[in-house]
């Protein structure tokens, strides 16, 4: 991948360009904002299993655990157990409406800076933490990390990134946050043997906070993003230097400025989003939802607990969890490999088969072999680890990365920041509910909880199939007049497409 011209397969016009190693390093470094992440989304579940952190912060969980009759599916049902889990989504919700803004105003650069702090911040006080109130405020400081890491990575890379590697270095990202909970698996598989040892698991979210910190004082700003803010020249520049020196970059970077120009008009991004770009707004948005709904968090925050509920002692369902973490990481390796040759929706389509299946089966497994107060039998019990690696390694290589590099590349530039925030706000939301609900849920529907995402798995599928356009080799300033207005159903939404807001 080190040479060649940057084309758009699938229309569009074509830059000359390579993808060269300074893009590769400053994609890598990004990325660094998604190992946060998924360490955190990893070590939340296993902490939540450790007795020492349980006894400390949530005595009545703690008794509730070891009561050898106590329901196997309610044994963790608690509403402040899942308030620590979920505070940060909601804490990210509102952080990354201001991540929108400061993109706009001081840079991706600078808006991946303060997440990084953010996060170091609130990994200090949840590894020092003393009572329920500190960790929470820990939680709220993760979530402003969260929020404006996730804003501003994939935003920063898809606008640095060749237009026909713009699927792999996105999915970089992805693959980071499964770097995140394979460490986070394997840093409580350890520390669980300590007897203070969910201390060092969250406060070891620091440190991919400050590589991410470290690194970002090297990497470059986007040329979008400084041309945006009337940085011009030194736009040119920066484009030279990711393109390569013996590229003529000119044709991009007019097309650079011409969006930006065009973008300048709107003065009300908001009020444009919805006006002009709703189809965007709908896929973008509704793609973060589903990603949610296919019960993944399920999975990757409560995996030692749903492992425990199946029978297995805590070591060895930490374990499964570093098995599945496994899995994750080298199952993205495939987006990353075939994203832009095989297009987004075919990943999408196939995933959805894999995961439905493998839903369904655990569903009536669980249904037959685990009750209230039994031990789930072992052969099944390892089926149905199985069948959750293969429903994550589905996952994986399909709704996790894409969800990101989807509706990072399909809106226009007047309304990208406005719309990227649209759609990690609901991706954010819908991890809040998740998390926030998931134990209620177990307690309540039982094996049932797996039905239910299996039929919103159903729902994603059609939804892939009918209503989501392929946007691979497409330059990201030139998706709305090839992929939108030419799309089936989303074409008839730019009928009258005029810049409504202009002199707003």
């Amino acid at each position: 991948m080190a040479g060649g011209v940057m084309a758009a397969q699938d229309g569009g016009t074509e830059f000359p360009g390579r993808l060269t190693m300074h893009v590769k390093l400053c994609s890598l470094i990004a990325a660094f904002g998604g190992l946060m992440f998924g360490y955190d989304i990893g070590i939340s579940g296993g902490v939540t299993s450790m007795d020492s952190f349980l006894e400390k912060f949530f005595p009545a969980v703690y008794r509730k655990k070891h009561e050898i009759k106590e329901d196997n599916y309610c044994k963790f049902n608690n509403q402040f157990l899942q308030l620590f889990t979920s505070s940060l989504y909601l804490s990210a919700t509102v952080c990354c409406f201001f991540a929108s803004k400061s993109c706009n105003k001081f840079g991706r650069k600078r808006t991946m800076q303060a997440a990084s702090a953010f996060f170091l911040i609130g990994s200090i006080c949840n590894g020092l933490a003393q009572n329920l109130a500190m960790l929470i405020v820990g939680r709220l400081l993760l979530g402003a990390g969260i929020g404006f890491g996730n804003q501003a990575v994939p935003l920063f890379i898809s606008e640095i990134a060749p237009a026909n590697y713009r699927g792999a270095l996105n999915i970089m990202f992805q693959l980071l946050i499964t770097v995140g909970i394979l460490v986070a698996n394997l840093v409580n598989y350890i520390t669980s043997h300590r007897p203070h040892g969910w201390r060092f698991s969250l406060g070891g979210a620091g440190v991919p906070a400050i590589f991410l910190l470290v690194g970002s004082l090297v990497i470059v700003e986007t040329p979008t993003s400084l041309v945006q803010r009337g940085k011009k020249e030194r736009a040119l520049k920066t484009l030279q230097k990711i393109r390569g020196k013996d590229i003529d970059v000119d044709k991009e970077y007019q097309s650079i400025v011409a969006a930006t120009e065009a973008a300048q008009k709107f003065k009300h991004p908001f009020r444009n989003l919805v006006k002009n770009n709703m189809p965007q707004l709908i896929c973008g948005s509704i793609i973060q939802m589903f990603q949610q709904l296919t019960g993944i968090n399920v999975i990757m925050f409560y995996a030692p607990v749903l492992f425990q509920t199946m029978g297995f002692k805590s070591d060895a369902s930490l374990l499964s969890s570093v098995i599945t973490g496994l899995i994750n990481v080298f199952s993205t390796l495939v987006a990353l490999f075939f994203v832009d040759k095989w297009g987004r929706r075919a990943l999408l389509v196939e995933s959805v088969i894999q995961m439905l299946i493998c839903q369904v089966v655990v569903g009536i497994f669980l249904q037959v072999d685990l009750h209230a107060t039994n031990e789930m039998p072992k052969v099944p019990a390892y089926i149905v680890v199985v069948l959750i690696c293969a429903f994550v390694a589905g996952f994986a290589w399909s709704w996790g990365p894409l969800g990101w590099l989807i509706a990072s590349e399909i809106f226009p530039l007047e309304t990208r920041s406005a719309g990227f925030f649209c759609a990690v706000a609901m991706n954010m939301i819908w991890t809040f509910i998740i998390a926030q609900a998931f134990l209620s849920m177990l307690c309540a529907m039982k094996a049932a909880i797996f039905f239910f995402f299996s039929a919103w798995i159903v729902i994603m599928g059609i939804f892939a199939v009918f209503w989501l356009p392929e946007t691979k080799g497409v330059p990201i300033d030139e998706m709305k007049e090839t992929v939108w207005k030419k799309h089936w159903f989303w074409k008839r939404f730019f009928d009258h497409d005029e810049p409504g807001d202009a002199k707003a």
